[in-house]
């Protein structure tokens, strides 16, 4: 018979010795609790920090939301598709400019105002989980693996 706290356990799953994947594993465990909380929104977290950053930057260029973001342009301009498409976000740049300049439209306003408690319950959720100590620890140690590329 196992016991709660014996790696053998089927409930304890140990972690690998390569950081990189536990960083992952990690990643994609907090991804899927924010996914969970946004889904009665129609949002994922990737699209709902999206629209928290134009609306808070204002009128933003693909440069602007990858610099503050700090994610690849690339990343931003992919997961602004569905956005556009489902009219939350508009190019308001003079045509035939190179560089788009992008704004919430009114419904991606209210989309956004209307995902920001269900935000706050995975926020909460994270951190009433986790402690507010291991919750500075992570965000600490967050910032030393980030600033490790910079």
């Amino acid at each position: 018979m196992t016991t709660a706290g014996d790696p053998s356990s089927p409930n304890i799953r140990v972690s690998s010795v390569c950081s990189c994947i536990n960083l992952r594993r990690a990643s994609t465990a907090v991804t899927g609790i924010y996914d969970g909380f946004l889904s009665p929104s129609g949002l994922n977290i990737s699209q709902f920090s999206l629209l928290k950053h134009i609306y808070s930057l204002g009128p933003a260029s693909v440069s602007d939301l990858a610099l503050e973001m700090r994610l690849d342009r690339t990343t931003i301009v992919r997961n602004l598709k569905a956005l556009e498409q489902i009219g939350y976000v508009e190019d308001i740049s003079a045509q035939g400019s190179r560089n788009r300049l992008l704004i919430l439209t009114e419904s991606g306003k209210m989309k956004y105002i209307a995902a920001g408690n269900q935000w706050e319950q995975a926020q909460s959720f994270l951190q009433e989980a986790l402690g507010d100590e291991d919750m500075k620890v992570l965000t600490t140690l967050l910032s030393k693996v980030e600033k490790l590329m910079a």
